[in-house]
């Protein structure tokens, strides 16, 4: 029976920081790691499409200047991959989708001011594979850009 005890006590003297729970600074560093790594699969998931469709489309992407505006980006960029016409871009989409889920959940912990999400109904566009194309290319401009513009990833 003491043989029990002594090895349980040196296990818990052994390794405190398994039995404490995470700090708040410590759900914040960790929401950010994961932000950039579902960005970096994304930009993964698009170059494997990449292969399949024309070349470059250049395009502009709004800043990344904190939480809620990167939210809302995020939130455009969901909405314009939605589309009936092609489950091409679903996995992006899903992406994205998570994507924005991990920012506004790291916005809410620190208190950032972030909008509702508005219902979305489907859009017909007269050409939704040009669309999509376009659509990708932003998605990949802003997501090449988070990496360098982490930073912000720790303000509202």
């Amino acid at each position: 029976m003491c043989i029990h005890l002594a090895l349980l006590f040196i296990t818990l003297m052994a390794a405190p920081e398994c039995t404490s729970l995470p700090t708040k600074s410590d759900s914040i560093r960790n929401n950010i790691h994961n932000i950039l790594n579902i960005a970096r699969i994304t930009l993964v998931h698009i170059q494997k499409l990449r292969n399949k469709e024309p070349p470059q489309i250049e395009v502009s992407t709004p800043p990344i200047d904190g939480l809620t505006g990167i939210s809302l980006y995020l939130e455009h960029l969901d909405h314009e991959l939605q589309s009936p016409f092609t489950d091409l871009l679903s996995q992006i989409q899903v992406d994205v989708s998570s994507l924005d889920r991990r920012v506004r959940s790291l916005a809410l912990m620190m208190d950032c001011p972030i909008q509702g999400k508005p219902s979305v109904e489907p859009r017909e566009t007269l050409f939704p594979d040009s669309q999509h194309y376009v659509t990708l290319a932003k998605v990949q401009h802003y997501l090449e850009n988070l990496p360098t513009n982490k930073d912000k990833l720790g303000i509202c």
